[in-house]
């Protein structure tokens, strides 16, 4: 038992001890080199060249690969059999650094020959040595042709060769065939890990740089999802998509800290130094926790990139056409259909692709980090066509506004309003635009220099590796950290401009009474004093500019006709009892100013009757005096005995005389939804919060 201990100990130290030998002493340039093989020596020629067609990088990877044939070549089972194996693991160098194969008559002869022996042995034939893939030629080895540049016998072993033979992947990049990777054109390779550019503590600064701001913006989005969930009926179209493009950023900074949290541990495979692999790139789908996060950053980036342009769409439709809130809100459906379609289409693509590549930087896993057609065409499209799209339609809904402005006279106050609602869009856009475009920028020098740095990597590193140097390097590059920390900081700085929308002074009162447990009150009799106080931008803006300008009443009525006196009564039961001193000082001056429920006399005079001045009204939930109700009751049966009377005659000739009586058609328009309410209502949120 103690023999088979130390002959096994002794065996695995061979065995490891091998390759190291072979990383100190082998060639660090794509060089001719003496003939070390014992198999190989004494044969017509003693230069070789490394690495050979069978792909190994040294000889003494190709002398173990030939060990198995070291029996039949001993016992001589063919002549051809040693030529053969030589020429594939110690090939002939000539002149120009090319190797040349073996004739098929000659690998043909040599299986015929030992092709029984290699059974007894239980040797196989190797795949990568079938003798269909050699020229169909009956030729010694080496030709006579290949051995011009070594007539004399010697071999001048730092000559280099005049020949760029690309990439070659080093042994401890190999990864399984089943897998899919790939690296730098070579299948089956995976770069380094965690980064092939940054050393360990630039690395650990940058994960904490990413960590910090993915924190920021996960609060801030956050605050934003839940500001929206405290008053669901206050973000309706056009500014709805807002809370989506919060969300999905709220989960890109989410995913981005657990890769702060994860470290490597997901965007790298751990090292196997017992089969000389070194840690290398996630790729692929193969890792469920990588797969996971890339398909919740990916699916969410271009989500938000997408809400973004659907929020231009809902603002181009409020401003140009008219678009109501409710007219935008049947819409909802296709916005969301495309909002979260797209994206699952790229990112199912993607999967299907196996295109899923591991950030050792930021610890997550995303597209086209190495792979530049993936880059190209999933990156940079889509965000450059968004970015298109959506300026246009802004641009269009900041001059149509802008236009409304300059050619509807509007009141002073509704100037305002609409100016700092045109503000806060073009303030918002900016905040937007300007990382997103810096997004951009960055991935679009990535894609232009990446071929750069990746030669400069492979220059710097052949002779670690001991895989060919690239040939005639024209420029070297290697990338600056603050370009991928710009690049991360602005992807994740994109989702805090929502903040600055929900900021006002509403939000912070709507916190506060959440937190002090008070119920807001109910949505519609808000509505309802909104459309009795407020004024009406909706027909201001749908008006014909030539026309003139009338003012409506600011009253409603479910009757054949409306008065101001009810609409006043009407806000006046909707405010509290407890009301200010201003608020009731405005009440009497509406009510001053009523001239429009009028009674016609029969001698054609007109004379207010069912209304009573400010300064008669009773306190808040005070009976009526019983003195007045006649004379109340009196001017009602006149109204109503002159209205059967006269009919829409009299209708119109006191509306032509005093221009404050509507018709009940007309008063009712505001609460039907008309369009172009929907500028109106952010206009009348914009005046709310100011």
């Amino acid at each position: 038992m103690g023999l088979w201990w130390m002959l096994s100990v002794s065996m695995l130290t061979a065995c490891v001890a091998i390759p190291m030998d072979a990383a100190a002493g082998s060639h660090s340039m794509f060089t001719c080199e003496p003939i070390t093989l014992r198999m190989c020596q004494g044969l017509a020629y003693n230069a070789t060249f490394m690495p050979n067609v069978l792909n190994h990088y040294d000889q003494q990877t190709a002398a173990l690969a030939m060990e198995p044939f070291h029996p039949m070549v001993n016992l001589q089972c063919s002549p051809e059999l040693r030529m053969f194996l030589c020429s594939l693991y110690a090939p002939v160098c000539t002149e120009y650094g090319r190797t040349t194969l073996p004739c098929r008559r000659l690998c043909l002869r040599a299986r015929r020959d030992c092709y029984q022996l290699m059974d007894m042995f239980g040797v196989a034939w190797p795949e990568e040595m079938d003798c269909s893939r050699f020229p169909d030629c009956d030729e010694p080895y080496p030709r006579s042709v290949d051995l011009l540049s070594i007539a004399d016998g010697t071999v001048d072993s730092t000559v280099s060769v005049q020949r760029d033979y690309g990439f070659w992947c080093p042994r401890e990049l190999k990864m399984e065939p089943d897998l899919g990777y790939s690296f730098l054109g070579v299948r089956d390779c995976s770069p380094p890990c965690p980064n092939m550019y940054f050393q360990r503590e630039e690395l650990a600064f940058a994960r904490y740089f990413i960590g910090v701001v993915s924190i920021v913006c996960l609060s801030a989005t956050l605050f934003t999802f839940l500001t929206f969930l405290i008053d669901v009926s206050r973000f309706r179209y056009p500014e709805r998509p807002i809370i989506f493009y919060a969300v999905c950023y709220m989960m890109v900074s989410l995913v981005f800290f657990l890769g702060f949290l994860l470290e490597d541990r997901v965007s790298c495979n751990a090292a196997i130094p017992g089969r000389f692999r070194a840690s290398t790139v996630t790729q692929g789908s193969h890792n469920k926790a990588c797969t996971l996060l890339f398909m919740v950053l990916y699916f969410f980036t271009m989500a938000g990139s997408v809400w973004w342009v659907i929020l231009t769409i809902t603002w181009f439709l409020a401003a140009v056409p008219k678009w109501g809130s409710e007219a935008i809100e049947k819409k909802a459906l296709l916005f969301h259909a495309c909002a979260w379609g797209l994206p699952g289409a790229l990112t199912v693509t993607l999967l299907a692709m196996n295109k899923i590549e591991g950030d050792g930087i930021s610890g997550v896993c995303f597209v086209g980090l190495y792979d530049l057609t993936a880059l190209r065409w999933f990156l940079l499209a889509p965000l450059g066509l968004d970015v298109l799209v959506g300026v246009s339609l802004l641009l269009a809904g900041i001059a149509a506004l802008n236009r409304v402005r300059m050619e509807i006279p509007l009141e002073k106050e509704n100037q305002e309003k609409l100016v700092k609602f045109m503000i806060r869009i073009a303030v918002f856009s900016v905040l937007y635009l300007v990382p997103l475009l810096t997004v951009l920028a960055c991935y679009m020098y990535e894609h232009n220099y990446r071929p750069v740095w990746e030669t400069t990597w492979v220059q710097e590193r052949c002779r670690d590796y001991h895989i060919p140097c690239p040939f005639q390097v024209e420029r070297t590059s290697r990338p600056d950290l603050a370009l991928f920390l710009i690049k991360y900081l602005m992807l994740l700085v994109v989702g805090i401009p929502s903040v600055f929308w929900v900021g006002s002074k509403k939000t912070c009162f709507e916190w506060a009474s959440f937190f002090h447990g008070k119920r807001r009150k109910d949505g519609m009799v808000n509505e309802s004093r909104q459309v009795l106080q407020e004024p009406d931008f909706a027909q201001l803006l749908l008006r014909d500019p030539g026309a003139p300008v009338v003012r409506k009443s600011r009253g409603t009525s479910t009757q054949g006709t409306s008065t101001h006196a009810s609409s006043t009564h009407l806000a006046m039961l909707d405010e509290p009892p407890s009301g200010s001193t201003s608020r009731a000082s405005s009440l009497r001056s509406k009510t001053s100013s009523f001239h429009g429920s009028l009674h016609r006399s029969r001698d054609g005079r007109y004379t207010a009757c069912s209304f009573r001045g400010g300064e008669d009204r009773q306190p808040y939930g005070s009976m009526p005096r019983l003195h007045d109700q006649p004379q109340s009751r009196h001017c009602s049966t006149n109204r109503l005995d002159s209205l059967s009377r006269q009919g829409s005659t009299l209708r119109l000739e006191t509306q032509s005389r005093h221009s404050s009586t509507r018709d009940l058609s007309n008063i009712t328009q505001p609460m039907q939804g008309t369009p172009g309410n929907g500028i109106h209502r952010v206009l009348e949120e914009d005046g709310s919060t100011a």
